[in-house]
């Protein structure tokens, strides 16, 4: 089905408008990894590279808009939302450890840069959104005339620039490289000049509402930016933001939705606890800190208790809640993935022992419409086609051990009979599908 409604000349699936849904890439990535359909990739890779290229993306200030409002990816509508921002991090992220391509891996971290410029509070929490309009003009903010550059970068350089972010209009253009080498570093060192002057022209209106669900994705988009690069910024700030969410919106196990000014929101809704679980195993496999995991297994136990139902699957409103004509489980996969399908993902790498009733349940809404059901295909693949299982049994409790980005992750701080050194020293476990390689000490090997 994705590759039915896939625009083979410009990228993305169907016409216009077109949402990025980074979370219908990362299945397709992960159908790739474990089957081999170059299609699947050249899906993935076409249209990673054309949002990049068109408007989607702020070549001056980074970051992505919220959709295109045409087919080539090149007019968006100009908001900026925190969890498109997360999600395609992920899947840049995940683009580039299966194909080595560097571009991917500097588009995600020039996000994640953004991110930390813009939408990131003093306290850790990620802000939620940058508003369209400037003056009441939507885009005006982001739009420049030819005459605006060239006085000021000067006559040559400006038109250089021009003609490589395709600013050749009388009146005023996006930026963008869809006729220009996205590989092209000449005017880089120029961006920080017309980034400082566009943000002294016009004001950008700031959604400054700290969402759990959202900051939940971001979080995990900062463990695996983390995980890829071994930058400690990124791990620092996904602490920060998990600690703020531990200090103003969660209260024993009960999350909150929102926080603002000092007060938080009404209590949470699947998404929120789906998405927070999310963000303790990112943060686990990250750190390999059991409090993540441990929190990750009583939220899921409290989402049972609270979400679910005798007949599968949760509803997107607590039974705590006040009461409802109707509660509703939600399970299509829009712009983010739906609570419930999020939740299939987090119990299969709990390999919870409900997670197959999850995936049923699963199975029968999405029907036919399995476009629409991405993160639930994610799941389904991770269920039947694990990933790389990697046990680390640690010889010095001291030692720092590789953390491939691509595996997961179980660390023991002590032998066991199962699991005993090689040699004295730390030694790996690699196990994929029902077949495990011999211990070795080094994961090169």
């Amino acid at each position: 089905m994705f590759k039915r409604y896939f625009d083979r000349e410009n990228g993305g699936f169907g016409m216009a408008p077109k949402f990025p849904t980074p979370h219908n890439l990362l299945f397709l990535l992960a159908y790739y990894e474990r089957y081999h359909d170059k299609e699947c990739l050249n899906i993935v890779e076409k249209t990673l590279l054309q949002m990049y290229r068109g408007g989607l993306f702020d070549h001056i200030g980074f970051g992505f808009c919220r959709y295109s409002t045409d087919k080539y990816f090149l007019v968006p509508h100009f908001e900026k939302m925190l969890y498109d921002n997360a999600l395609l991090i992920l899947a840049y992220c995940k683009a580039y450890t299966i194909t080595h391509n560097n571009l991917y891996l500097e588009i995600a971290q020039k996000t994640a840069h953004y991110i930390l410029r813009e939408m990131t509070s003093p306290e850790g929490g990620f802000y939620s959104a940058q508003d369209a309009d400037s003056d009441g003009e939507e885009g005006k903010y982001y739009l420049f005339t030819p005459e605006e550059v060239t006085d000021l970068l000067g006559d040559k350089m400006g038109r250089a620039f021009n003609q490589h972010f395709g600013i050749t209009k009388k009146d005023k253009n996006i930026p963008h490289l869809l006729r220009s080498d996205p590989l092209d570093k000449t005017f880089d060192f120029l961006l920080p000049q017309v980034a400082a002057y566009r943000k002294n022209r016009y004001h950008l209106h700031l959604d400054d509402k700290i969402l759990t669900s959202w900051n939940s994705l971001m979080i995990a988009a900062m463990c695996r930016l983390y995980r890829v690069t071994s930058d400690p910024v990124y791990l620092e700030t996904a602490k920060k933001a998990d600690h703020f969410i531990q200090n103003n919106l969660l209260q024993d196990n009960t999350l909150f939705v929102s926080f603002r000014a000092a007060k938080r929101g009404v209590p949470g809704f699947l998404d929120d606890y789906s998405g927070y679980i999310f963000a303790q195993l990112a943060l686990y496999d990250a750190t390999l800190e059991e409090r993540y995991l441990t929190r990750a297994k009583d939220l899921c136990e409290y989402v049972f208790d609270s979400f679910g139902a005798g007949n599968g699957g949760f509803y997107m409103t607590s039974q705590n809640s006040e009461s409802l004509i109707l509660r509703v489980k939600e399970t299509y996969d829009g712009a983010i993935p739906s609570g419930n399908s999020l939740m299939a993902w987090n119990l299969v790498r709990l390999s919870h022992p409900k997670a197959a009733a999850q995936l049923d349940f699963l199975a029968g809404e999405a029907g036919d419409q399995l476009s629409g059901h991405a993160m639930f295909l994610l799941s389904l693949l991770e269920y039947y086609e694990p990933p790389r299982k990697i046990t680390i049994v640690l010889a010095d409790p001291a030692d720092n051990p590789t953390l491939p980005s691509d595996a997961i992750i179980t660390l023991l701080h002590q032998p066991t009979q199962e699991y005993p050194l090689l040699n004295n020293k730390t030694t790996y476990y690699v196990c994929q599908g029902h077949s495990c390689q011999p211990p070795v000490n080094e994961l090169s090997e």
